[in-house]
């Protein structure tokens, strides 16, 4: 206000004017009504574009992760390696083995969930991925 004589604007409103920016634009109701209307219809038209451009990004990221996933089966009687995570309370720490196991496939759950028997024959009861 000091330097220039006017009070400072945002960005946003050169795009969407403020009451002050109406006033000194000098438009008439019928004039900033048909503005405003305009650019609702561009708001609207740029975020269908950003959904729109968004599903293209995550369908192409799908489809590339996609390509090397090697589907397998598995069949009852066959031996497995259960994988450790780190959250997981098995996690020994950043030198331990990431695998466990062997262990044997008791029965396949739908879609490709097993539940898993120990060597022993002891079975766990938690389906697993």
């Amino acid at each position: 206000m000091l330097v220039y004589d006017t009070e400072g604007m945002i960005p946003a409103e050169v795009n969407i004017p403020s009451l002050r920016v109406i006033q000194e634009a000098k438009l008439d109701d019928a004039e900033w009504i048909q503005v405003r209307k305009e650019q609702v219809m561009i708001i609207d038209k740029k975020r269908m574009d950003a959904v729109y451009h968004g599903q293209l990004y995550q369908n192409k990221m799908a489809s590339a992760f996609n390509k090397r996933v090697k589907p397998c089966q598995f069949a009852q009687g066959q031996l497995v390696l259960k994988k450790i995570f780190p959250h997981q309370e098995e996690a020994k720490g950043k030198f331990a083995p990431n695998w466990q196991g062997p262990y044997v496939v008791h029965r396949v759950v739908s879609g490709e969930a097993l539940i898993l028997a120990e060597m022993d024959g002891r079975i766990n009861t938690k389906p697993i991925n």
